[in-house]
């Protein structure tokens, strides 16, 4: 009887651990199945086939892919493959934003900052401009520096708007790179310097800036021989360092 009634509980724990096993290998095919639909989804976006791609995404983000819910969110942004429609990308962004995706975050930020298909809010902006800058998203430090430096959604804020520059600059950042030399020129939250000023503007014109050329002509002008030299050999060990240390 004790045995009949070990056996008995065995095949129960037996069945059950087998059940188990097979739930979760399910889990593993329809998960491995999703995440080959958005690889396929991200292919179509690299091929500008948008109407596959979204095809392709919506599942995946119907069930939570925060990947694919920002992707979408880019479509309807963006008009491509699909009529143009701020509000479907915002929500689509807040759900890929709550899961933490800083490209949502910033883009969330992007849009209350320019005001596309909601009413203009900066600080609103700012909040999502925060959470991404959090995380080291490289736009979203730059554009977070820009609304400290200009008080716009924040109390202005030189330091700060410095700090974030920085830490743009240091990855490379044209812009970050060009509105820190700015600050210097201007002696925005810092000593007014023309030296740090042009090393910045060589830098942002290295790496294909325009502005940043006329601007490093024009702080040139108010500098000496020696002290544009001085900047040169910032830049170039700057560049050596790959931005890293610089400032």
């Amino acid at each position: 009887m004790i045995q009949k009634r070990y056996y008995a509980a065995f095949s129960r724990v037996f069945v059950a651990i087998f059940l188990l096993a097979n739930f979760n290998f399910a889990l593993m095919l329809v998960g491995a199945v999703q995440a080959g639909e958005v690889q396929d989804a991200d292919a179509a976006m690299v091929r500008n086939d948008y109407v596959t791609a979204l095809k392709l995404y919506k599942p995946a983000a119907d069930k939570g892919d925060a990947h694919a819910q920002f992707q979408v969110g880019n479509i309807y942004r963006e008009g491509v493959g699909v009529t143009q429609d701020y509000i479907e990308a915002l929500k689509w962004y807040k759900l890929a934003a709550a899961q933490g995706n800083p490209g949502a975050q910033f883009n969330l930020g992007n849009i209350y900052q320019k005001g596309e298909g909601v009413a203009q809010d900066y600080a609103e902006a700012v909040r999502w401009y925060k959470l991404a800058a959090a995380r080291g998203f490289t736009s979203a430090q730059h554009n977070l520096a820009s609304n400290y430096q200009d008080g716009q959604g924040v109390s202005q804020n030189y330091a700060e708007a410095i700090r974030l520059y920085r830490l743009a600059a240091a990855k490379g950042h044209i812009s970050a790179q060009n509105n820190l030399a700015r600050m210097y020129v201007l002696g925005q939250g810092m000593a007014l310097n023309n030296v740090k000023a042009h090393m910045w503007f060589n830098l942002a014109s290295v790496n294909g800036s325009k502005s940043a050329i006329q601007n490093r002509d024009l702080v040139a002008e108010r500098m000496t021989i020696q002290q544009v030299a001085e900047a040169q050999r910032l830049a170039q060990e700057c560049l050596a360092r790959n931005f890293k240390n610089c400032d």
